[in-house]
């Protein structure tokens, strides 16, 4: 969440690059401080009662040593009890109410987030390689159903739409492909993490992904007083993993901690009737190595660079052509700063697909995780924390059928993969 003394020491600034983002969210600056104001001149009157009722309590002491009369001052007492517990449930409602309000306010974007109102403003920053040039290409719907690696009608029996059985080959595929990834990135200096695929709504409040993004959730045990899901299945690895220094006070020295793990992912896609539903491209569950980083806040900006490259890594080892583009104010994420976003090419779609989402998200994750790090001064701090899918399968499913599609329709494996897969290439037999 934003830090509430940068609200107050220059709300028009923090309006005007909430206003950035499109929306109305810049807005609840102005209750945000009302709130603030309130609880503040509560706790100062709290203080000066308190003081009031020392000086009394000094006085009935003395009264009652000189045997007289104390009720008139103990009847003052018991009324700045009344007004002070009056004051704790102000303060303790402008708190709460405060909190909520932050909790739905997004990041700030980075200074130097190119200004715009959706995905038409983001700008390619690099392109790596080139597309291949093949002749009437097959998309991965096609290619897979011949060569029998995916099964969409099994997936439908047992699940309905959004979801997918990989067999034999396909299967094969799908744990090399994630076998690579770890090793990868393994070999980039991030420590391989194996987590809970449920985690808790304050897990998922920590990392942003509620309150705003309820409704793609699958939530579980509806608590009995608000009805509210108190456990979710994990909408990435982003949430576990990030959410495993929550609460907790680090030394300087254990920054950076780099972090990779490998999940199912889970999310309803509420909303996202008619968008990208073909084949593997949009799932309700699906693979994803996802990069995690928690560095001194010093170096945040330049982790992103960092963790997008070993990223871009990937898909270079693997030969497949992509773009980097990014995020503009508009269309970065509720709580990133900023974001680049590897799209790789899907010559069967005759587009490029997302497959990878790095972003630095300042100190406001680790705001809501009451994360921090003792300085070298000895000064609590608040990290910056970052994540990027290292990538996400569905997408590189797709691209990489697509791309190392051959004429007779079977596929030949980027030499990288074939250790892992155990053959150079997929075929009909």
């Amino acid at each position: 969440m934003l830090d509430i003394r940068v609200i107050r020491d220059n709300p028009t600034a923090v309006q005007e690059r909430l206003k950035s983002r499109g929306g109305d969210h810049w807005k609840l600056v102005a209750e945000v401080l009302a709130c603030d104001e309130t609880r503040r001149c509560a706790e100062t009157s709290k203080q000066q009662l308190q003081s009031s009722r020392k000086s009394l309590s000094k006085d009935i002491g003395a009264l009652k040593a000189a045997a007289q009369d104390s009720s008139a001052v103990e009847a003052e007492v018991r009324a700045i009890n009344l007004q002070i517990a009056q004051l704790d449930a102000a303060a303790e409602a402008a708190a709460s109410r405060q909190s909520d309000l932050l909790l739905n306010i997004p990041n700030l974007p980075h200074e130097a987030c190119p200004i715009g109102s959706d995905e038409a403003a983001n700008p390619v920053v690099r392109v790596w390689g080139t597309p291949p040039a093949i002749d009437q290409p097959r998309d991965h719907v096609e290619l897979a159903t011949a060569l029998g690696l995916i099964h969409w009608d099994d997936a439908i029996r047992i699940a309905g739409a959004g979801f997918a059985v990989y067999r034999g080959k396909g299967a094969r595929l799908e744990r090399a492909l994630i076998n690579f990834l770890l090793d990868t990135q393994a070999a980039n200096g991030y420590e391989e993490v194996n987590v809970p695929h449920l985690v808790k709504r304050e897990c998922m409040e920590g990392t942003g992904q509620l309150p705003k993004f309820e409704a793609d959730m699958y939530g579980t045990e509806p608590a009995e007083v608000d009805g509210r899901n108190s456990l979710f299945l994990a909408p990435t690895a982003e949430v576990p993993v990030t959410n495993l220094y929550r609460d907790v006070l680090l030394p300087a020295a254990a920054l950076p901690i780099k972090m990779v793990a490998y999940t199912p992912c889970f999310r309803r896609e509420a909303g996202s009737a008619g968008r990208d539903n073909k084949g593997i491209i949009r799932m309700h569950q699906f693979d994803k190595v996802e990069l995690v980083q928690i560095v001194h806040p010093d170096t945040g900006f330049e982790a992103l660079e960092q963790l997008t490259a070993h990223a871009e890594s990937i898909l270079q080892t693997l030969g497949l052509h992509y773009r980097v583009i990014e995020l503009c104010t508009g269309d970065v994420g509720q709580s990133a700063a900023k974001t680049y976003d590897l799209e790789v090419w899907a010559p069967g779609q005759g587009k490029y697909l997302e497959v990878s989402s790095c972003s630095c998200f300042g100190d406001y994750q680790a705001r809501r995780m009451r994360l921090r790090f003792k300085d070298s001064d000895g000064k609590n701090r608040f990290p910056h924390t970052l994540n990027g899918s290292g990538t996400a399968l569905p997408r590189l499913y797709v691209a990489l059928l697509e791309q190392c599609q051959q004429p007779d329709g079977s596929i030949r494996l980027p030499a990288a993969l074939v250790p892992y897969f155990g053959a150079p290439g997929i075929a009909n037999e």
